[in-house]
């Protein structure tokens, strides 16, 4: 099924009515003493996101205490007898990401007793089984909210490469040159290709469609202009531009800025 762009003028609109939505399902699920699990990106394009949520926060008391923030992926290095995580401390680990531009900015807008615990920052295991985290957010109830970006030069959604299936689970995967090359944009310390990570554990798109109850696509900046015409164009899954998954997630919707939907016709 299409999914509408809905444009709004900047990058900073596209954050601040992503962070509206997650903060008002973030509310409804704690008055109902429900766990709410939110589906995380790293990289530049949610940073928008996360500061207004934080700011919305701060503004309503919202208790974050049941919120479990679900990291979509993380770069990985060969070892002795399979894969492990970089490490955290690095610029361009994402659970690192997770740990400062997520948990740290909420929970330093949040009281006290309102804050992410630790262990309620999840991410996908390098050294687990395929699926298994999955099955860890199936148990969990499911991705609440699932916000979601796209690579501007190939598609890739979470670390899933050009050509990856509608049945993929979680698990580890090489990652392309052209996601590789769009992590030396995101992180100025990769100085060359060769520093770039060359293989990820990731959610698959499997996880993404079977398990968000609710998808939030944000795309902003000029240079994913080709970003915002694929997914506007998708009626269905297509494995050379994996971020149309979110054609087949239920309750989905597509926010972009006025730099983004640069070569779409229609305009709000």
């Amino acid at each position: 099924m299409r999914i509408a762009p809905e444009i709004l003028d900047t990058a900073d609109d596209v954050g601040r009515e992503a962070a509206a939505e997650i903060a008002d399902a973030i509310a409804e699920a704690a008055a109902h003493g429900r766990t709410f699990v939110l589906g995380c990106p790293s990289g530049r394009s949610p940073i928008a996101t996360y500061a207004h949520l934080a700011a919305l926060v701060a503004e309503r008391d919202l208790d974050l205490s049941r919120v479990v923030v679900a990291l979509m992926d993380e770069y990985v290095e060969e070892a002795e007898g399979g894969f492990r995580a970089i490490d955290p401390d690095l610029p361009h680990s994402c659970v690192g990401f997770g740990r400062r531009e997520i948990l740290g900015l909420l929970n330093a807008a949040a009281t006290p007793e309102h804050r992410i615990p630790e262990e309620n920052l999840w991410y996908p295991d390098a050294a687990a089984p395929a699926g298994q985290y999955d099955r860890a957010l199936a148990e969990a109830g499911g991705i609440d909210v699932f916000l979601l970006a796209s690579g501007a030069s190939d598609g890739h959604v979470a670390l899933n490469p050009v050509g990856a299936g509608a049945d993929t689970v979680t698990r580890v995967v090489p990652l392309g040159e052209d996601t590789r090359r769009d992590n030396l944009g995101t992180f100025p310390t990769l100085r060359s290709l060769d520093e770039a990570p060359r293989f990820g554990v990731t959610v698959g798109i499997a996880t993404i469609r079977e398990l968000s109850r609710r998808a939030l696509m944000v795309v902003t900046g000029e240079h994913k202009r080709e970003t915002v015409q694929r997914l506007a164009a998708a009626d269905a899954y297509e494995p050379d531009w994996p971020a149309t998954v979110l054609s087949e997630c239920s309750d989905a919707r597509f926010l972009v800025d006025r730099s983004a939907a640069g070569l779409l016709q229609t305009t709000r």
